[in-house]
C-alpha cells in the first residue's frame, strides 16, 4: 500500500520548490528509469504495475495499481513505472572542450532535448542561466531519454561566469557570421539564448563572437530556428572542425 502522504510528497515533486525542498525528483519510463539505475544517481523510491518492467532487484519495487501510478504521475497517459531519485549536489564547471551554456531557456522540452545533443556530440558540461528551466522538471527528464546521467549541468550567475571565462566566448545571433564560413577554436564556450527574445543584452556585451546558421530558402521568410534544432547543428559544426 502506499500512504497518502507519500501520494502527497511525490505529487509536490512536479514543482521546482518541493523538489528542493526534499532533494528529489520524479523519472517516469522504463528507459529514463534503467539509464538513471545504471548511473550514479541514487534511488528513492520506485513504483510499478509489475516487479520485472525495469532492471533491479524486484524486492525493491513497490506494487501499485494504475490509479495509484496515475495519481503521481504528470503524464496524460502514466507509464508503468515511475521512480523517485536524489538529487545531485551542484558540481564544479570543468573548463575543457566545448561549453554549451544557456541564458534563459525556459521549455521543459527544450532543455530536455539540448541535454541529448550534448550527450550525442560528447558536450560534459552545461552551463544554465539562473533562469533557465529546471533540469529537474519531469518533462526535461522525460525528454532527455537518460542522457541527464552523462551530462553535467550547472546553474549559475550566467553574466558573471563569462567574465571570468578563460575561453573564447561565442553566441548565436540572426546578425552573427555564417558558421559555415567562420574558424571555431577547439576550447570555447557557447552560447544560446532564451526562445522568443535570444540572447539578453547583458550578456551579448560580453560576447566577440557572434555566428549565425544561413538560410538558404528562396523566401527566406522563417523568422528563426527552434533553440534545440539549433543548437543541434552548431553543435556539429563545432565537432566536425
Amino acid at each position: 500500500m502506499v500512504s497518502k502522504s507519500e501520494i502527497k510528497l511525490i505529487t509536490g515533486l512536479h514543482q521546482k520548490k518541493y523538489r528542493n525542498k526534499e532533494g528529489l525528483f520524479i523519472a517516469e519510463g522504463v528507459k529514463v528509469i534503467n539509464e538513471l539505475l545504471k548511473s550514479d544517481f541514487k534511488l528513492h523510491k520506485i513504483y510499478a504495475l509489475k516487479e520485472d518492467l525495469v532492471d533491479i532487484n524486484p524486492e525493491k519495487v513497490n506494487l501499485v495499481s494504475e490509479l495509484i501510478l496515475k495519481k503521481m504521475s504528470g503524464l496524460k497517459t502514466p507509464s508503468p513505472v515511475l521512480a523517485v531519485f536524489y538529487m545531485k549536489p551542484p558540481s564544479e564547471i570543468e573548463e575543457k572542450g566545448l561549453i554549451l551554456a544557456l541564458d534563459d531557456v525556459r521549455d521543459p522540452g527544450n532543455l530536455g532535448t539540448i541535454i541529448r545533443m550534448c550527450d550525442w556530440f560528447g558536450i560534459k558540461t552545461l552551463v544554465c542561466s539562473e533562469h533557465t528551466v529546471d533540469c529537474y522538471n519531469p518533462k526535461v527528464i522525460q525528454a532527455t531519454m537518460g542522457s541527464l546521467t552523462r551530462v553535467n549541468v550547472v546553474y549559475t550567475d550566467l553574466e558573471s561566469y563569462l567574465k571570468n571565462a578563460n575561453c573564447p566566448i561565442f553566441c548565436a545571433t540572426m546578425e552573427g557570421a555564417n558558421i559555415y564560413k567562420t574558424e571555431v577554436p577547439k576550447d570555447a564556450i557557447l552560447v544560446m539564448g532564451n526562445e522568443a527574445n535570444g540572447i539578453s543584452d547583458s550578456i551579448l556585451s560580453l560576447i566577440k563572437n557572434e555566428i549565425s546558421i544561413p538560410r538558404f530558402g528562396d523566401i527566406q521568410a522563417t523568422e528563426s530556428l527552434n533553440v534545440a534544432t539549433a543548437t543541434a547543428i552548431l553543435l556539429s559544426e563545432f565537432k566536425r572542425r
